[in-house]
């Protein structure tokens, strides 16, 4: 008795696995493909899924009838509001497309039987020995996934649970952007992620850390108990829509890493060797703040029809397809974690300005960079940098007793320069910009003390114009040199070669001079310590600085 090489097993309806269904199915029409699947088919968890454009154009070269069915049936929007403080901000360019989930799993159904594929809903599968004798188990289960779960040796997964609790929930509103909205109340903070998916309806997705969840008293509220808070949570931004559930629960998102998506089993009665693969959820998952599970799974879904239709053997297909996706889902779970992150400890960042707080809300996960902001939504760059600029000016202005500037001020530029040029602050010291200039001295000192071309060369640097002029790492102590020729600061004659150059760059200019004091350590050095090394050097003259750049963070 043999296993029949054209017969495919899915496991699980949702987007992954009648994606991948339909597509063997349609590379292959004399295949045999079963979906099964627990629930009924009109059954579904949850409200909108978003895609990005490029996923789009994916879904368009794997099967163009669907594509159509569903592009017909997006909400598509460009812009992310930030409400936050009373304020809404708004950034433009993000192009993201949304659907009902229970559209598009109707869209795969339809499809899927148009095609010919085996469809058992409401079919509870509790041992693979029920499946039969397929060449090819598809475990897309999702993140509980019962295939996993038997051959966890195997697999190896690792779930990581969140530490924070979420809710997803609906609303009869149609919002015109993908909205975030923080709220404190006296349980504490909430965010909230909303996005459209239909011409009536919007996504809401409610989030707090566990300590808020606790003191609403939400972790034994019901369903409508829970609902009911969030309505009077959110009754403002809701503007009379009413918010909806479906089944929703206040859970904890799980991250799951899975180390080997495929693998060979043997039927314990046939003793026939067949192989299982993951896919989607049931492999692997990604925060849902940076929208891409569904876009991972259908992806995931894509990747291994292609693979199995183009390789000649199951093995070297399933070898690929892993090839193929995992190092993409690894840089979109990094990402995600990323994101997680900051929502977890969100509360930290809430003294920051609105701006400020936007531009650091969108740059959260690295996806999104200052230079793709700018890229996107012109207007809103341009904001960052006048209140970056503007607000660098009142710091500075401040920490040097002069230039003070108030918001009402005429002095606030309304065209900002680059952010490099704005001053910068670290206590009381105040660059004029931050442009650092670090050049190099060669090894010409004598006795660590610094020659004169080398101080020729700081000095040309410091009236260049830039903030701050960096100077080699000068060694603590004699011992403390990589190399005879390496600078100095242990040494009165030292003191007095360096404080002159810092009065003539002071004299000149705003410049300021820093410099790095190191050691060789024990293999290039002693453990000797200079006496006095204490006391401060040329009466604030000085600036230790332990980095040789001064990121941009608004």
């Amino acid at each position: 008795m043999t296993s029949n090489p054209k017969s495919k097993t899915i496991l699980g309806a949702g987007p992954a696995g009648l994606y991948c269904g339909l597509l063997l199915k349609k590379a292959d029409p004399a295949c045999d493909v079963t979906i099964i699947e627990r629930n009924p088919a009109d059954v579904t968890y949850g409200w909108g899924v978003v895609f990005s454009d490029r996923t789009l154009a994916s879904f368009q070269r794997a099967d163009y009838k669907t594509y159509g069915q569903i592009t017909n049936n997006f909400v598509i929007w460009d812009s992310i509001d930030v409400r936050y403080r009373g304020e809404t901000i708004r950034c433009g360019g993000h192009v993201i497309a949304s659907i009902s989930r229970k559209k598009l799993l109707n869209i795969l159904q339809g499809r899927c039987a148009e095609l010919g594929v085996t469809l058992e809903f409401g079919r509870e599968v509790s041992s693979l020995d029920e499946l039969g004798e397929p060449d090819l188990l598809i475990a897309a289960d999702g993140v509980n996934s019962l295939v996993r779960k038997l051959y966890e040796p195997q697999f190896k997964p690792h779930i990581e649970t969140g530490r924070a609790k979420y809710i997803w929930l609906g609303a009869d509103r149609v919002l015109d952007a993908f909205t975030f909205i923080f709220h404190e109340n006296a349980h504490g903070l909430f965010q909230v992620h909303a996005y459209p998916f239909s011409g009536t309806t919007s996504t809401f997705i409610v989030e707090c850390d566990e300590q808020t969840w606790l003191n609403a008293g939400l972790d034994h509220a019901t369903e409508e108990e829970s609902l009911a808070y969030c309505r009077t949570l959110l009754a403002e931004d809701l503007g009379g829509a009413t918010l909806l559930s479906n089944n929703s629960k206040w859970v904890s998102f799980s991250t799951l890493k899975t180390q080997n998506w495929h693998t060979q089993i043997q039927n314990p009665k046939s003793k026939i060797q067949n192989m299982v693969v993951l896919l989607g959820d049931s492999a692997h998952t990604a925060h849902f703040s940076i929208g891409a599970g569904t876009k991972l799974a259908m992806e995931d879904a894509i990747a291994l029809a292609n693979a199995i239709e183009e390789r000649p053997g199951l093995q070297t297909a399933l070898d690929e397809y892993e090839l193929e996706r995992k190092p993409v889902v690894d840089t979109f779970q990094r990402a995600a974690r990323e994101s997680q992150t900051y929502f977890e400890t969100l509360r930290r960042y809430l003294g920051l300005e609105p701006v400020q707080f936007a531009f650091q809300l969108l740059t959260r996960s690295g996806r999104i960079t200052y230079d793709d902001l700018h890229f996107r939504d012109a207007r809103f760059g341009d904001m960052v940098d006048r209140w970056m600029y503007n607000s660098s000016r009142q710091k500075a202005g401040k920490a040097t007793n002069h230039l003070t500037l108030s918001p009402q001020s005429s002095s606030l530029v309304t065209v900002a320069p680059p952010p490099m040029f704005a001053p910068f602050v670290l206590r009381s010291i105040c660059l004029p910009n931050r442009v650092v200039m670090s050049p190099q001295s060669g090894g010409d000192a004598d006795d660590g003390l610094p020659q004169e071309t080398y101080l020729s060369l700081l000095a040309r640097c410091a009236a260049g114009g830039a903030g701050l002029v960096l100077a080699d790492v000068c060694a603590i102590s004699p011992e403390g040199r990589i190399t005879s020729g390496d600078v100095g600061m242990y040494d009165e004659r030292h003191v007095a070669a360096w404080a002159a150059l810092v009065k003539e760059a002071h004299g000149s200019s705003s410049v300021r001079v820093g410099v790095q004091l190191g050691h060789a350590g024990r293999r290039g050095s002693t453990r000797s310590r200079r006496e006095g090394l204490d006391r401060p050097l040329a009466s604030g003259n000085w600036h230790l600085i332990s980095a040789s750049a001064i990121p941009y963070t608004p």
